[in-house]
């Protein structure tokens, strides 16, 4: 569309005597009832030349500045504080990218937010989109003399679009590409105990993994999430740690994988056939992330040194305990000798009080034995005498 700018410059008048129709042909001759309007590039700069009182050359000249002051302001280097968003290299299939499948696509890659993802600002994404469009509008290309394709500008503003909208973005935030391949190369208990140092191989693969998932905690701000702490962090805090981590709620939605109805069959069926699937397709991949995320807790309480240390102090306390009871092998063992040793200690203290007793009632006991040693002699002579009185009579018979 035309651009009309309206200059305060008034076309010199033609002088009363000139006759339009002695200067044309019959065939050339303006159309009456017309009104004449100064347009056109060509004006334009005649008119701007001539308020301003330039001449061609000084006016070619301050063309030429505004020219170049124009393109440091767009330059992206103009920008001096990018707030960390800096210039990262780009991926020659990035830019091949089509823009009719941009839900397949990192959208901070496009954006040069790699480095940042979910980490960027509202302010960092404004930088990043400004200089990406600096660098690939369709205008700048076409005037640089490449091809005026604008598929990755395309793109650009689609990533832009979904960066900007909190819901939609934290929507992809989900599944952000990057994340979910790490989920892949979470360690396992053999990375760690086959470790040449198992203690700080855990606190160094398992750290980063705590902090990537803290993002999608909906209990609570990323900031508040316990952190894993190290070697020396208190068994309570430890604890809390791990009550916190099985008690977690995630807010990922899945939402972003949803299926799109199929172009050419937008009816009523078919679209509360495709909600229904989308829905299904969201609690199964709900609860895969969650069994995901419990088997990495799992894996970390099982490799923990702080709770292996833990688990081996209360066992030698338990094993400390143990050894006051009966029931204890080394225990009753123990207890037999103390037994034997008691036994034999009163079996000697009653063999010195019966020798004693007996010291004291020696003469006592030697007249009694004296007295029944007579009158057995007395019962015997007595039985003889009997013995032979009988067989005296029994011979007079």
């Amino acid at each position: 569309m035309a651009t009309i700018i309206d200059l305060s410059f008034e076309a010199t008048t033609p002088s009363s005597s000139f006759d339009p129709s002695s200067s044309v042909s019959s065939i050339s001759r303006p159309l009456e009832g017309k009104t004449l309007i100064q347009a056109g590039p060509s004006y334009l700069a005649f008119a701007q030349r001539t308020l301003a009182q330039r001449s061609f050359e000084e006016d070619d000249k301050h063309r030429s500045e505004q020219q170049k002051g124009l393109e440091s302001e767009q330059s992206p280097d103009a920008i001096e504080d990018d707030l960390g968003v800096g210039d990262e290299p780009e991926d020659v299939q990035l830019l091949m990218s089509d823009p009719k499948r941009w839900k397949e696509l990192d959208q901070y890659a496009i954006l040069g937010l790699s480095h940042l993802r979910y980490k960027a600002n509202e302010e960092q994404i404004k930088i990043a989109h400004r200089k990406k469009v600096l660098k690939h509008h369709p205008d700048k290309k076409a005037n640089a003399g490449d091809s005026n394709d604008d598929a990755f500008f395309k793109c650009i503003q689609k990533a832009y679009e979904v960066l900007t909208h909190p819901e939609r973005r934290r929507q992809f935030d989900s599944i952000d590409p990057y994340y979910v391949s790490l989920e892949d190369e979470a360690p396992s208990a053999k990375d760690i105990e086959s470790a040449a140092d198992p203690e700080a191989a855990f606190f160094k693969e398992f750290g980063p993994v705590f902090e990537r998932e803290a993002h999608f905690c909906a209990s609570c701000p990323e900031e508040e999430v316990p952190k894993i702490g190290g070697p020396d962090t208190p068994f309570p805090e430890v604890e809390a740690f791990y009550n916190f981590w099985y008690n977690f709620e995630s807010w990922r939605t899945f939402e972003w994988l949803d299926k799109e109805v199929n172009e050419g069959s937008n009816t009523r069926e078919d679209r509360k056939y495709t909600e229904k699937k989308n829905k299904g397709d969201r609690l199964r991949r709900k609860k895969e992330d969650n069994a995901r995320l419990r088997t990495v807790i799992d894996t970390a309480l099982s490799v923990d040194p702080r709770i292996k240390k833990m688990k081996q102090r209360e066992k030698e306390e338990r094993e400390r305990k143990k050894q006051g009871k009966p029931g204890n092998a080394k225990a009753k063992e123990l207890e037999r000798l103390e037994n034997e040793r008691k036994a034999k200690e009163e079996e000697e203290r009653r063999k010195q009080e019966e020798a004693e007793k007996a010291a004291a009632a020696g003469p006592v006991m030697n007249a009694s034995a004296k007295k029944r040693e007579k009158k057995a002699k007395k019962a015997a002579e007595a039985a003889a005498a009997a013995a032979a009185a009988a067989a005296a009579a029994e011979g007079q018979a």
